[in-house]
């Protein structure tokens, strides 16, 4: 941690592993997670998603490297998978008090984490989860996250969500009642790595868990090793 009451927090679509040259390289996957150097950082498409959805990172290689850890779940979409419909949370130097899985309504299988944390003391909820690519999927995707909000404890959503509109017409619409302001809050683009233009990758807080200082995670490798940049954002926790 930077600091007492701070994190820093990040959301990376790592493709399964497979860059923009189509090549499937988990090490450089690796790599970008080390140069963001998060705290705590939601993944999306950590699984194959066909077969035996045998997970695409080297766990173990990871904690060495960057001392993150998996937040364990008993619920996975095989045994040899790492997360929930794709979706893994690591973390270091936070105590980890509960964390659950839930699916998510849709015409595709969607997923999400819901992760109660501590950071000095102080209670954190983060929801890591990626979206839908239809619309409507999204927006009962999103009515489905509001119940995950606790208005008692700062939450912070991250994730792939699939949605690059802002104002009139946002799927994410539904969230702005207990994030901070979902629809017209702050983005920036990540998506197609090599020149992003869409802001599909988000990091939402609440009034009590600030996000300051969001950016995309922009270096040579990281727009090779994904068809997605990360996004890295400074959390600030009020307490």
């Amino acid at each position: 941690m930077t600091h007492p009451a701070q994190l820093i927090v990040g959301s990376y679509n790592v493709h399964k592993g497979v860059g923009s040259d189509y090549r499937r390289d988990p090490q450089r996957t690796l790599s970008v997670i080390r140069e963001i150097g998060a705290d705590v950082i939601a993944l999306q498409e950590v699984d194959r998603r066909f077969g035996d959805r045998r997970g695409v990172l080297d766990l173990e290689a990871l904690h060495r490297e960057t001392g993150l850890s998996p937040i364990p779940l008993t619920d996975r979409l095989g045994d040899l998978s790492h997360g929930w419909h794709g979706n893994l949370i690591l973390f270091k130097g936070v105590e980890l008090e509960d964390a659950r899985v839930i699916a998510l309504p849709g015409l595709e299988p969607r997923g999400a984490i819901v992760a109660d944390l501590r950071v000095a003391g102080q209670p954190l909820r983060v929801i890591a989860a990626h979206l839908g690519l239809l619309k409507g999927s999204r927006l009962v995707q999103a009515r489905r996250l509001v119940d995950e909000i606790d208005t008692g404890r700062p939450t912070l959503m991250m994730g792939d969500l699939n949605e690059w509109r802002r104002g009139p017409g946002c799927s994410l619409a539904p969230l702005k009642t207990g994030l901070n302001d979902a629809q017209n809050g702050q983005t920036v683009a990540s998506f197609p790595a090599q020149r992003p233009v869409l802001a599909l990758d988000r990091i939402i807080g609440c009034n009590r868990a600030e996000v300051r200082d969001l950016c995309p995670h922009d270096t040579p490798l990281a727009r090779l090793a994904s068809d997605h940049l990360p996004i890295r954002a400074r959390l600030q926790l009020s307490a």
